[in-house]
């Protein structure tokens, strides 16, 4: 299980001016909800939170927040709002873990290895998926999945249901979804030369005058 930590701010107040000001003095408004308890209100410093997520699979990290005023929460971040245009932060969603809770993350899957087909067939490895959505409890959060492809052949797939996950792991995507397949060479182009000596006919754009004259009687 990845971690990492971050320090935040409690904000008493909410709304769209207090958050214009705190990001114009450089920090980045959020929340921390959970089971069992209401959602604060919350300030980060934005140099802080992009060093982090610079580091970090923030979906699959769990984050070690350190609230102002003595108190530690595990989290996860489940949202973070940008502007359409520019890749300024606006706001930060937490979710606080629980024990024994399981929770939805998205983990990175990652092919090891360099596949037959590739190797001996000069084959193309595509990757279809590149995340895996599970169901886990948070103290079992993988960092990422491996995924084996040494043996696969040219014209041959690996699907999610193949995957050998640790027990309690629980996959939310389809056993049928591909994770790689091994695809043929492209055949190189060939464009057929016209025979030597052989002479292109003309294309007939428009009938000679004549045969105009015949078909208007």
């Amino acid at each position: 299980m990845a971690t990492a930590s971050l320090s935040a701010t409690t904000r008493g107040t909410a709304g769209k001016g207090v958050a214009r000001k705190l990001r114009a003095a450089g920090q980045i408004p959020a929340v921390i909800y959970g089971h069992g308890r209401e959602p604060q209100s919350l300030a980060l410093t934005a140099r802080e939170l992009e060093r982090l997520l610079d580091r970090v699979a923030y979906t699959s990290t769990v984050i070690e927040l350190a609230i102002a005023g003595g108190t530690t929460a595990k989290t996860l971040i489940r949202e973070i709002q940008r502007h359409p245009f520019k890749k300024q932060i606006l706001h930060v969603d937490f979710q606080e873990l629980v024990a024994g809770e399981k929770v939805t993350v998205s983990i990175p899957v990652i092919l090891v290895g360099t596949a037959t087909g590739v190797r001996e067939g000069g084959g193309i490895l595509d990757q279809v998926m590149h995340k895996l959505e599970i169901r886990v409890d948070p103290a079992e959060i993988l960092n990422h999945i491996d995924v084996d492809v040494t043996t696969l052949t040219i014209g041959h797939s690996i699907h999610v249901g193949e995957l050998k996950l640790p027990a309690g792991v629980e996959v939310l995507d389809d056993a049928k979804a591909t994770i790689c397949v091994c695809a043929a060479p492209k055949a190189a182009e060939v464009t057929a030369a016209p025979e030597a000596g052989a002479v292109a006919e003309p294309e007939l754009i428009r009938k000679a005058k004549a045969d105009e004259a015949e078909e208007a009687k």
